[in-house]
C-alpha cells in the first residue's frame, strides 16, 4: 500500500505546483491588463495564448464585466484556489492514510 500512497503524495505535490504555477501566469496576465503591452512580444503573447482559453470560457458563461473591469481573472484564481485547496488536500490525506 506505500506505493499508492508514495503516488498520491505525489500526484498532490505535483498539481499543487502546476496549480500554484497557473495562478501567477493569471496574476502576470491582470498586471499586464493594466498597461499597454507589446502584443508582438513572446512573453505577452505566451501569457496570453495561455489564459486566454481558461478567460474566455469563463467569459461565455459569465457576465463578469461590470463597468469595463473584466472580474474572470479573480473567478479563476478563486477556483484555483478551491481546487488546490480541496483536491490536493484531499489527495495529501488520502496519501497519509494509505501510508497507515
Amino acid at each position: 500500500m506505500f506505493v499508492i500512497s508514495n503516488l498520491f503524495s505525489a500526484l498532490a505535490t505535483i498539481l499543487h505546483i502546476v496549480l500554484n504555477g497557473y495562478m501567477w501566469i493569471i496574476v502576470a496576465r491582470a498586471i499586464l491588463s493594466w498597461v499597454n503591452p507589446d502584443p508582438y512580444n513572446p512573453i505577452v503573447r505566451f501569457l496570453y495564448s495561455i489564459t486566454e482559453p481558461v478567460l474566455l470560457t469563463i467569459r461565455r458563461r459569465l457576465p463578469v464585466n461590470f463597468g469595463g473591469i473584466d472580474f474572470s481573472p479573480m473567478i479563476v484564481l478563486l477556483a484555483i484556489v478551491f481546487l488546490d485547496n480541496f483536491v490536493v488536500g484531499t489527495l495529501a490525506q488520502l496519501a497519509v492514510r494509505l501510508g497507515i
